[in-house]
Parts: C-alpha cells; sequence; structure tokens
C-alpha cells in the first residue's frame, strides 16, 4: 500500500506537530506501507520523509522543476524522487501513485491539496480513503466549517462522514486500510 501525505513545509510552532509526523512515519513503515509526498526536507514534510526512510520503509518524493534546489533539498531522504514540470503535474502523479491519503497539519498548500483530493472523491474521480491526523485539534476548525457545509446544505452528510478523522496514528492507519467509504454520485 501507498498514502500520499500533504504536510507543512514547516514545522509549525508546536513540537506535538513534528512527533507526530515522526510517528506517523515510523508506523507507515512498520506496516510496509510507502509513503508519496511533495519531496525535499523541509517542515513536517521532511520530517515524515526522514521518518519513514530511517524505519526501513519507501519514499517517494515528487518535486516541481522550480522547487528542484537546495533550499527545498537540504539533504537527500527520498528512495525515489521524481522531478515535474510543475504542481499541477507533481499533484496529479502523487495522486494517481497512492492508494489513500492523510493530510498533517500543514498551511494552504496542505489545505489545498485536501481539499482538491475531498473534492475529486465527491466527484466520482477516485474512491479512496482520505484521512487527517488532527494533531492537538489541528483540524477542527476545518471540520466544523465541513459540519457547517452540511447543515446548510452544500454537502452531502456522506461525503463529509467519508473523511476519517483521528487523533491517534495507529487508529487512523487502521481505519484508512481496512473501511470503505462509498459516497454518493454527484453529476
Amino acid at each position: 500500500m501507498t498514502i500520499a501525505v500533504f504536510a507543512g513545509s514547516s514545522p509549525g510552532n508546536d513540537p506535538v506537530f513534528q512527533e507526530a509526523a515522526a510517528a506517523l512515519g515510523k508506523a507507515m513503515a512498520g506496516r510496509g506501507i510507502s509513503l508519496v509526498y511533495g519531496g525535499g526536507y523541509k517542515g513536517l514534510m521532511g520530517t515524515l520523509a526522514d521518518s519513514v526512510r530511517d524505519a526501513g520503509g519507501y519514499v517517494t518524493g515528487v518535486l516541481p522543476e522550480s522547487m528542484d534546489n537546495a533550499r527545498v533539498r537540504l539533504k537527500n531522504v527520498e528512495s525515489k524522487l521524481i522531478i515535474v514540470p510543475g504542481m499541477h503535474e507533481r499533484k496529479s502523479l502523487m495522486y494517481s501513485l497512492s492508494d489513500a491519503f492523510i493530510a498533517l497539519p500543514g498551511g494552504i498548500g496542505t489545505l489545498e491539496e485536501l481539499s482538491e483530493i475531498f473534492t475529486w472523491k465527491q466527484l466520482g474521480s477516485h474512491s479512496k480513503n482520505i484521512g487527517l491526523l488532527n494533531v492537538s485539534g489541528f483540524w477542527d476548525p476545518l471540520l466544523s466549517q465541513l459540519d457547517s457545509m452540511v447543515s446548510q446544505g452544500f454537502l452531502s452528510g456522506a461525503v463529509r462522514d467519508s473523511l476519517i478523522v483521528e487523533d491517534d496514528v495507529e487508529k487512523l492507519l487502521d481505519r484508512l486500510t481496512a473501511e470503505e467509504h462509498p459516497v454518493p454520485a454527484k453529476i
């Protein structure tokens, strides 16, 4: 199994975020789950990739040409690094290489990747599981917004419920690998 993980290119202000990224990487490698991520060694992304690799796991990084530089690639952590022309190709390749998705805490890029893959699921472009590792309640505001979308009639409850949310790494991986969350046809 291969999981794409979206995560911050910064470490965040609380060490618990890096601890969670490291724990996720170790747990993935321990289960024989490969990582696909955005490439490089910065922030939570780098912590995660380093942890997977250090635990004996396989890491595929996907970088756009514009980010293939020393600032992003402070050290080589990938088992395989794929350079693509741009961000659209990066996301498309990451999505196609993955059997499931996890979002760790992160910034606007992480939110955008999560939103896009969640939208694709709603539209029926894939049926893969999507999980949030809700470290220290990081995703609580987003979850409240999704609940508001349901109550206001803009999002189906089945789509909202297809998002697997856990604050524990092992529980999240258990659910991602065991559960099925089909969504009703949008179109």
